[in-house]
């Protein structure tokens, strides 16, 4: 599962760099279908980091790869 996150996020990163921000993939946890990243850049304080978070990131792993569950920022 890991492999299929970290292509997700590479097709996910150029639309967050594009705003001066990134993502960096922490955990994966294959039992509990938890994904934990870092927002960085403009993402790691903007105050719209939790729709980018929810409706962006987690929505895409979710359909890309049906084994995530939930997405949790980490600082």
């Amino acid at each position: 599962m890991k492999e299929e996150v970290m292509a997700t996020l590479e097709q996910i990163r150029p639309s967050l760099q594009a705003d001066g921000g990134d993502v960096e993939l922490i955990e994966v946890n294959d039992k509990d279908g938890t994904v934990k990243v870092k927002l960085t850049g403009a993402c790691g304080h903007c105050p719209m980091s939790t729709m980018t978070l929810k409706m962006g990131i987690e929505r895409i792993l979710k359909e890309k790869v049906p084994a995530v569950k939930k997405v949790v920022a980490v600082q």
